[in-house]
């Protein structure tokens, strides 16, 4: 070996030796140099090592965290379903939208639609609007003006398939890392067009600390999405089933520091055992948009029980203890899983989720012979609506319904891994 290969060798070392007398390399900050081998990152020959600020923020989503649960309906099983016992799970940490997509979302969506994909692709993107007609119900103005009428804008879409809702989650992720890329692109732009300015034009010092710029930039100076720079968002996409309860019950609301046992279950996403309001100047109001009863979905003129004869304003009542909206009530939500009334046997303790393919397979349930509705193609779906009474606002009751059907009373909102961590 000679000898300025032996010094370089030796000023590599130095160099790593130093960067770990700064503490341990993390993921924001991995150093100059691996420390595996010393080799320094984003050479020619080098590893490039993009910046890593962490996840970038999604729009419209909260931070829902992760831990143990017992899932399952404790409530008399009055559909004689025995179909969601009682089971003690882990759910990790993840995102989900605040508030259920509404009617403005589902036309921004169409926009995009309609300028970049096919007419037969659009036409397959429209909401069915005749839920709402009825033979014997005039709710015909609802069929021409729910979905595009102004004042409806910021009411939750009705009248889209769980397949619908997966081809919206397809288009948001990537409509908001295409608009990640073109801000991280223009802020490349500001910081070249301020080095410029330096005197002398001198970037020595620029990127000292900082890797990404050689990383996380092709050829031509634009933005690489890409996983490996951190800098794309995950998927929107529907929670599972065990997510979407888990949210819903919102135990994070009674907890008391340092204390690990879950003493109390709520029945519905709120404190209390009741529907009404129990606190302060809104005590007796209703928490959730239901139907009270036969014929009553709103009371009476001058005392109306929760305000509305159909859907709510998608941010209408108060959240509940993980900001979310209407997690109970105004419209039943999509979830990912395939429905089998087995789910809560058949299943994981972290992370519980039911796909197509696995255990209690279709072909157990005579469907051909009319003795089932039962097959992969029956999705589930939560929350109970504006149509339905209180015992389906807890947060462990479950219907199903084909995944190429649409009605009235069901929406959906979207959620997102939270990657980079184990919690």
């Amino acid at each position: 070996m000679n000898f300025s290969k032996y010094l370089r060798l030796a000023v590599v070392g130095a160099c790593a030796l130093s960067a770990c007398k700064s503490g341990p390399p993390s993921a924001q900050k991995p150093g100059k140099y691996s420390s595996t081998t010393g080799i320094e990152y984003n050479t020619e020959e080098g590893m490039k090592v993009a910046d890593y600020q962490g996840i970038p923020d999604g729009p419209g989503l909260v931070f829902i965290e992760g831990g143990r649960t017992v899932l399952g309906s404790g409530e008399e099983d009055v559909a004689m379903t025995h179909d969601n016992l009682e089971r003690t799970v882990t759910v990790a940490s993840f995102y989900m939208d605040e508030a259920e997509v509404a009617n403005i979302h589902w036309l921004e969506y169409l926009h995009y639609v309609r300028k970049d994909s096919s007419e037969e692709f659009y036409q397959s993107a429209l909401p069915d609007t005749t839920v709402w007609a009825r033979d014997l119900s005039f709710n015909d103005p609802y069929v021409d003006y729910y979905l595009r009428y102004p004042g409806f804008r910021f009411f939750p879409v009705v009248g889209v398939s769980w397949l619908q809702a997966n081809d919206f989650c397809t288009w948001r992720t990537a409509k908001v890392n295409e608009n990640l890329a073109a801000g991280a692109d223009m802020g490349t732009s500001t910081k070249k067009s301020k080095k410029k300015k330096n005197k002398g034009g001198d970037d020595a010092g620029d990127g000292a600390e900082g890797t990404g710029d050689v990383a996380a930039t092709d050829e031509e100076g634009k933005t690489k999405i890409s996983i490996e720079n951190g800098n794309t968002l995950p998927n929107y996409r529907l929670p599972t089933e065990a997510e979407w309860e888990y949210a819903a019950q919102a135990m994070i609301g009674t907890q008391e520091v340092g204390n690990e046992n879950q003493e109390n279950k709520r029945v519905y996403p709120w404190d209390g055992r009741q529907v009404r309001n129990s606190y302060g100047r809104k005590m007796g109001q209703f928490l959730a948009n239901f139907k009270r009863g036969r014929g009553d979905y709103a009371g009476i003129a001058g005392s109306l029980n929760d305000g509305a004869m159909i859907t709510e304003y998608v941010y209408a009542y108060p959240p509940n203890d993980y900001g979310l909206y209407n997690m109970s009530g105004n419209v039943n939500e999509w979830v990912q899983d395939v429905y089998r009334p087995l789910s809560f046997e058949d299943m994981e303790d972290l992370n519980p989720f039911r796909r197509n393919g696995v255990l209690d397979e279709e072909t157990k349930y005579d469907k051909k012979g009319y003795q089932s509705l039962i097959d992969d193609k029956v999705r589930v779906y939560k929350g109970g609506s504006w149509k339905d009474v209180a015992y389906w606002l807890s947060p462990g009751t479950r219907r199903f319904m084909a995944q190429d059907s649409a009605t009235a009373s069901i929406g959906f909102r979207c959620a997102m891994i939270n990657p980079g961590s184990n919690k």
